[in-house]
């Protein structure tokens, strides 16, 4: 598999289950996609969703009729209690040529990996479906080891400019950057306080 960013603005999104598991599935894709649940019952997380919802029992209905909801969609992701009913679906899926996600059965074309995010980075983890909890592990790692990552993106941002602007050479300035990518005392100034961190990293790394 390749790992991609996509872009799922306005685009369509069926979420098939009204569990826990579809609601945290559809949570991730009701921020930006055009998201429509369908379930025989709804817990109250998915009716608090902003998507639309379909009360429908996919276990006596016909392929056609699954056939029919997931026409025109982007993305499918099967997330019924039955893996059999989720691996029915992912079968159609693959005859309508629909990217598919399989929260129980048998892995899909697509899997929506951990995710951990800030204002200057987003970052996935995924174990190829293998281990869940390894992916959840590593992304609360790395949100508790770094809470200033968003921070050091941007001091690293301005240190690159401002290296550039004194027509210091690349190989110099790769060199500085990942000195201070690696000082752990700028770490913990950027912790406390952004603004020091780079009156530091200006005094030791421009003018030192």
């Amino acid at each position: 598999m390749i790992p991609l960013f996509v872009d799922c603005s306005g685009r369509p999104v069926v979420v098939f289950g009204g569990g826990e598991v579809a609601a945290r599935k559809a949570e991730r894709f009701s921020r930006e996609a055009d998201v429509l649940m369908v379930s025989r019952s709804f817990s109250a997380r998915c009716r608090d969703l902003p998507a639309r919802h379909r009360e429908l029992d996919v276990k006596h209905v016909p392929d056609e009729a699954i056939a029919e909801i997931i026409g025109p969609a982007f993305l499918v992701v099967a997330a019924l209690s039955d893996p059999e009913q989720n691996n029915r679906i992912g079968v159609i899926c693959r005859e309508k040529k629909v990217f598919f996600n399989n929260a129980d059965g048998t892995t899909g074309d697509v899997i929506i990996p951990a995710v951990t995010r800030g204002n200057r980075y987003q970052i996935a983890i995924s174990t190829g479906g293998e281990s869940p909890a390894i992916s959840r592990f590593l992304r609360q790692e790395i949100e508790t080891r770094y809470p200033s990552l968003s921070e050091m993106i941007d001091l690293q941002h301005r240190l690159r400019e401002a290296l550039k602007s004194r027509k210091i050479p690349q190989a110099e300035r790769q060199e500085i950057l990942w000195k201070v990518i690696t000082d752990l005392s700028v770490w913990e100034e950027l912790d406390v306080s952004p603004a020091r961190a780079w009156s530091d990293v200006e005094a030791r790394y421009l003018h030192g």
